[in-house]
């Protein structure tokens, strides 16, 4: 996924876990999209994202279907 103005930033809710370390997020817009965990939350699994949780996405705007789940909000 590239960064910089290729990214938006977005904040949603967990809504279900899938296979290959993938998630279901619902936005706060309303929109449904599929994550992936990001950087040191997929190494050695110290953070643990459930349903339900609040996290932060960078959604791509080329392919507003994917995102990277980038923060994990207690």
């Amino acid at each position: 996924m590239a960064t910089g103005d290729d990214v938006f930033r977005a904040q949603g809710t967990v809504v279900a876990t899938l296979r290959n370390a993938s998630f279901k997020v619902k936005l706060d817009s309303g929109h449904e999209l599929t994550a992936r965990a990001s950087g040191k939350m997929r190494r050695g699994r110290l953070i643990r994202i459930i349903p339900g949780d609040r996290v932060e996405l960078e959604v791509s705007a080329y392919d507003p279907t994917k995102g990277r789940i980038v923060w994990r909000y207690r």
